[in-house]
């Protein structure tokens, strides 16, 4: 018979996983040598198939070579952000000296290291993008400096894991094969509901390997009971186990456990009694087995399920109400029953365990403990974050204690890029509810706390914050401008610009007021069709032309006019003033503020567009290169950083480097598409790279992006930059789609005149629409080039002039023709604009028959990177007859 050894689980030997684990080693070999490469490994299955055991074998087995960190989700922590982040870095960071520490991070650390509690936040508010692009950097150097001892990372139960953790996770794990890092990632089939499915599925979509594990066989069943209760356990006693356990590896090792401790005879005799003891390894059956254990006992087991995951046993005995000696006591006698393992901090045996202990206290007495334990965890000095997600668990009781609590939490998950932790947070203070005065404030608070994730969720808050009484005047402006930012990011321009206009109305004139103002004359400008585009361009001109940029407020209104301008069409030398007024005398930095939450980053960007499209991409340069430094300075990985890298592959379109152009917007697509699908970010990148791979002759790739993108009708309700269906209409030309993109040209000439917007390197409609009408239409297409010439000559700008008598030059007879060219290659040679000067050159040299023109026409396009072009310089130089 076997001897009683009660308390101790069984070391049960790891059955039936060589296959799972040999493709671990190999993963682990791979870490190693000079082309050493990364991965990650997903090993999935129902709850105690022996997930947790494969991870711990794993580990074992790379521990003698490699760095092992590990981490663990938790069914009642899944609310702390960063949670299994923490566990798997901190305990490899934390005894750095600090000045290694702070050279892991890089320039990063103040944005990274409050998300790991390293460091106290420096900011009120981290980008959640920043956040994890400083993760990246951090385990990404931390993986290159552990080359002799290559990084293993084990994640288990990451189906209870934080949102944070696990969206970084799914990020970070397209990265591993260039890393010598190992991920390896075990979770249930069926994980729970949505955003965790959601984020599990991209986690194994990147998987080198997803394994779903299978229970045991019955052979492996008999194995194991016969390495657990001796040679004499006989076939019926065997089949019985797997049966009862369905060969579920935890199932059955608890069950073994259970006839060990009551000394059972492992023979068919017994057989008969194994179903009821398998019960008592889940559900009701372990519940009843804690009971037994004493009132006692099983009040610290509730503590402990309360407090989740690395429980310190102080805590719990506070929690628990009990001294340090009657809680150490109570963990022994747990131990023995095989309900908790560990010392200080304590851990359920099994997240089975966890689960069916903390689903076993009565609801009423749950929520008293969770009470409890936000105000002991408060008295720990661990902050309100930490409370937080006991007071999530409270049920309202109009506290304004808790209400303040909780407003404070959502700013320290704020502060550390966790905006979603914040939001429920703010919910549930809510429903408390604050006290009346205070209500709005929440309401206002919520609102901004959403606008990153969810810009629907802003508007309903805000909106909400706005009907009531409680908001002091600059709240209500700041509330107001950020609904319209929330409407505006959601395709509302219109309703973006009714709402900021009205508050606008109602406030008395002041700083608000201004800003209120300035938001409605950029939402009008932004929109892709207005109800009084001359009457705004008029009141804006009145209102801003006489300022000297003073203040923010007349930086903001100076900016704005400036980019009106330039659509308009308007004289370049008024809008590089406006533009120089607006930048404190033209200096690059000073006077805007990329980061700036107030104003926004509409004001630098608005001025940097105006340069661009004015002949100044050099000082647009200057602009978005600082806005890069700024972003990334501050942790602005999203739809900023984007935008930063879009307006710069801009600048480079401007100056004529279409490689560099075409670099930068790739890169600003890849951020943007990391942001979300359909942001007017992505409209811009498209647009411009579209431009860009046209202008290198690369039209098939410049096809394959648009039908990618849907870059096409319906447009979106803001302007696409350049503009979007001008952009359309060249793709279509070049493809030789003749009819489709007169229609094309033909619509957005007709919306843009009637706008007023004549900037024909904005909008080259007039000269493409011309170039696609000449063969049918001559007469109407000359027109059309006069009208361009026209649009040009009021602007004064050299590219814009240039590209007009280029292409008057298509209507003209010989002689007339080649002195148009010569005129617009003296226009494009003292502009920055290289590529439009090769086309010119080009053109030039076609028409007189010029060897000289030819070569400079090649030479030029080569040195822009338009290929195609300095192609078709070369053909024309082989046409000529030889001199």
């Amino acid at each position: 018979m076997p001897s009683p050894r009660s308390g101790h689980r069984l070391s049960a030997p790891l059955l039936e996983r060589e296959p799972e684990l040999a493709a671990a080693a190999r993963a682990v070999d791979a870490l190693t040598g000079p082309d050493a490469t990364g991965g990650l490994l997903v090993y999935r299955g129902e709850a105690g198939i022996g997930k947790t055991s494969l991870l711990a074998e794993i580990g074992r087995r790379a521990a003698d070579r490699c760095t092992v960190l590990s981490g663990r989700g938790g069914e009642t922590v899944t609310s702390v952000p960063f949670h299994v982040v923490r566990q798997l870095l901190v305990p490899a960071l934390l005894p750095l000296p600090e000045e290694r520490l702070r050279r892991l991070f890089g320039d990063r650390f103040d944005i990274t290291a409050p998300a790991l509690g390293l460091a106290p936040p420096t900011a009120p508010l981290a980008d959640p993008q920043g956040v994890r692009d400083g993760l990246d950097r951090v385990v990404a150097r931390l993986a290159e400096q552990q080359r002799e001892q290559p990084l293993v990372v084990l994640v288990d139960d990451a189906h209870w894991a934080d949102a944070e953790s696990l969206l970084w996770l799914a990020e970070f794990a397209g990265r591993l094969p260039g890393l010598p890092l190992l991920i390896v990632l075990a979770h249930r089939a069926d994980p729970p509901a949505e955003p965790t499915a959601t984020l599990l599925r991209h986690v194994d979509e990147r998987a080198r390997l997803t394994v779903t594990l299978r229970a045991l066989t019955e052979d492996a069943t008999a194995d194991l009971a016969r390495a657990a209760l001796g040679d004499r356990t006989d076939d019926p006693f065997c089949r019985e186990v797997w049966q009862v356990t369905g060969g579920n590896p935890y199932e059955t090792v608890e069950l073994l456990a259970t006839v060990r401790d009551r000394m059972l005879e492992p023979v068919a005799r017994s057989a008969r009694l194994l179903r009821g003891l398998g019960a008592s390894a889940r559900g009701s059956g372990l519940v009843a087995r804690l009971e037994r254990l004493g009132t006692a006992a099983t009040r610290f087991a509730w503590a402990a399920a309360v407090l989740g995951t690395d429980i310190p046993r102080r805590l719990a005995a506070t929690l628990a109400g009990m001294s340090p000696d009657e809680a150490a006591d109570c963990v022994a006698r747990l131990r023995e029953a095989r309900i908790v393992t560990g010392s200080d901090p304590l851990e359920f045996t099994h997240p089975l365990v966890a689960t069916a202990v903390y689903r076993s206290i009565p609801p009423a007495v749950r929520t008293a403990l969770h009470g409890r334990a936000a105000w002991a965890v408060t008295l720990e000095g661990l902050g309100a974050a930490a409370a937080s997600r006991h007071l999530l668990e409270v049920h309202p009781d109009d506290d304004p204690d808790v209400v303040g609590q909780l407003r404070e939490a959502a700013r320290e998950h704020l502060a550390v890029g966790a905006p979603d932790a914040a939001r429920r947070c703010l919910e549930r203070a809510l429903q408390e509810p604050p006290p009346p005065d205070a209500y709005a404030e929440v309401l206002y608070e919520l609102g901004c706390a959403a606008l990153l994730t969810s810009p629907a969720a802003t508007v309903r808050h805000l909106r909400s914050a706005l009907d009531l009484p409680g908001l002091d005047p600059a709240l209500r402006a700041d509330a107001t401008c950020r609904l319209g930012q929330a409407l505006a990011h959601s395709n509302q321009l219109r309703e973006a610009s009714v709402t900021v206009a009205a508050e606008a109305a109602r406030t008395p004139p002041g700083r608000a007021r201004t800003r209120l103002e300035a938001a409605h004359f950029m939402y009008e400008s932004f929109r892709a069709a207005e109800d009084d585009p001359h009457g705004r361009s008029r009141r804006l001109a009145a209102l801003a032309d006489h300022l000297p940029g003073a203040d923010d407020a007349e930086r903001a209104l100076l900016s704005l006019r400036a980019f009106d301008a330039m659509l308009r069409g308007e004289d370049t030398a008024l809008v590089h003033d406006l533009c120089d007024r607006a930048l404190l005398d033209g200096s690059p930095a000073p006077g805007v503020g990329w980061t700036d939450t107030e104003w926004g980053f509409e004001t630098p960007a608005m001025i940097g567009i105006a340069y661009a499209f004015t002949d100044r991409p050099d000082r647009a340069r200057d602009l978005f290169e600082e806005a890069v430094r700024a972003y990334e300075i501050s942790g602005w990985s999203g739809a900023h950083l984007a935008f930063a890298h879009t307006l710069l592959g801009l600048a480079h379109r401007r100056a004529g480097d279409l490689p560099r152009a075409e670099s930068f917007l790739r890169e600003g697509l890849r951020l943007a598409d990391r942001a979300g699908r359909g942001l007017a970010v992505q409209w811009d990148a498209v647009c411009l790279l579209v431009d860009t791979l046209l202008a290198r002759g690369r039209t098939g790739e410049a096809r394959e992006l648009a039908d990618r993108y849907a870059f096409g009708p319906p447009w979106p309700s803001a302007m696409v930059l350049p503009d979007g269906p001008c952009v359309r209409g060249r793709l279509l030309l070049a493809e030789g789609r003749t009819r489709e993109a007169v229609a094309e040209l033909e619509a957005a000439g007709r919306a843009l005149e009637a706008r007023g917007r004549h900037n024909g390197i904005w909008a080259p409609w007039a000269c493409d629409l011309a170039r696609a009408l000449a063969a049918d239409a001559p007469d109407r297409a000359a027109r059309l080039a006069d009208l361009a010439r026209a649009h040009a000559e009021r602007s004064g700008s050299g590219t814009a002039l240039g590209e007009a008598l280029r292409c008057a030059a298509l209507f003209a007879a010989p002689d007339e023709a080649r002195a148009l060219l010569a005129r617009a290659v003296h226009h494009l040679e003292a502009s920055p604009s290289a590529y439009e000067h090769a086309l010119a050159r080009h053109d030039h040299g076609v028409a007189l028959g010029s060897r000289t023109e030819l070569s400079r026409a090649a030479a030029l396009a080569t040195a822009c990177g338009a290929d195609t072009l300095a192609a078709r310089a070369h053909r024309a130089l082989s046409d000529l007859p030889a001199q």
